[in-house]
């Protein structure tokens, strides 16, 4: 799917999904990236999936402050949006680590049930570490 976003407008590709790889030993990590370009609204959804194996060593958290740092240099950018599920409590505690908010729920086909997470972008903005 993304790839086809990307035919259709190349500028696109910095809003489509990364590799996240280490970057001493070039081991492919997991992924991170965005759902699509900034909507009309300023709105862009975050996501991103470490290996389990590489799991609680800070790898998703580097992954979402290089996000962030994206989104907040980007003038359309007003709101980043993260979905979690509600059982997933690493990734919402390191969601609201950089203070995102609940703003409601949704059902997700794959994924079932969803926290709504958002964070108001201010520009040029320094995102904790």
């Amino acid at each position: 799917m993304r790839s086809a976003q990307i035919k259709v407008d190349p500028q696109e590709a910095v809003w489509v999904t990364r590799i996240v790889v280490d970057s001493d030993t070039g081991a492919v990590l997991g992924l991170a990236g965005y759902h699509g370009k900034p909507n009309l609204d300023g709105m862009v959804e975050v996501g991103y999936a470490i290996d389990p194996l590489y799991r609680r060593q800070g790898h998703a958290r580097a992954a979402l402050k290089i996000l962030l740092d994206v989104a907040s240099n980007d003038p359309r950018v007003k709101v980043v949006r993260a979905t979690v599920r509600p059982d997933n409590l690493p990734s919402r505690r390191l969601i609201n680590h950089y203070g995102f908010h609940e703003v409601g729920e949704q059902w997700d086909e794959e994924d079932g049930l969803e926290v709504i997470l958002e964070i108001s972008i201010l520009k040029n903005m320094t995102c904790p570490g």
